[in-house]
């Protein structure tokens, strides 16, 4: 579900903590090095993520956040931010031409330029966290 960020929205607040998790504490941000992603540069959203309030221009930026149970993308619009709450069980990544985030037939590409390259270490410890959390061992190479 997608909601306007751009200011305090109770129902994002609550909807995200139900769907994902509290944010992680201090202590859990240090001991994984991090919870949020850089910017990535985004090429393509679906239509189902495109409401009347979010037309796309040109240039795009997103980053992403993981929460105990799940991730948001964040994506600004013009001067609007806006936030995609995606549970692990969900989540569907793509890495081809383009890195891509999928979930209930919504997606997201992003370019795979020098912003990818800085948030592979990011990408990589997503991945690892969604599996540990799902116990999906047959993963692991």
């Amino acid at each position: 579900m997608i909601f306007n960020t751009t200011y305090t929205n109770e129902d994002f607040l609550v909807h995200s903590r139900e769907l994902l998790g509290k944010p992680f504490s201090l202590l859990n941000k240090v001991k994984l090095n991090g919870v949020g992603s850089g910017r990535f540069m985004i090429a393509e959203v679906s239509q189902k993520l495109k409401s009347d309030k979010v037309q796309f221009s040109e240039l795009n930026y997103g980053n992403i956040e993981m929460r105990p149970k799940g991730i948001l993308v964040h994506f600004t619009n013009r001067l609007e931010r806006f936030s995609w709450c995606i549970p692990y069980y969900k989540l569907v990544i793509y890495n081809s031409s383009f890195f891509s985030i999928h979930a209930e037939g919504s997606f997201i590409k992003f370019f795979k330029n020098k912003n990818y390259s800085e948030n592979k270490k990011f990408i990589s410890k997503m991945i690892d966290y969604k599996n540990e959390y799902l116990n999906l061992d047959y993963y692991d190479g």
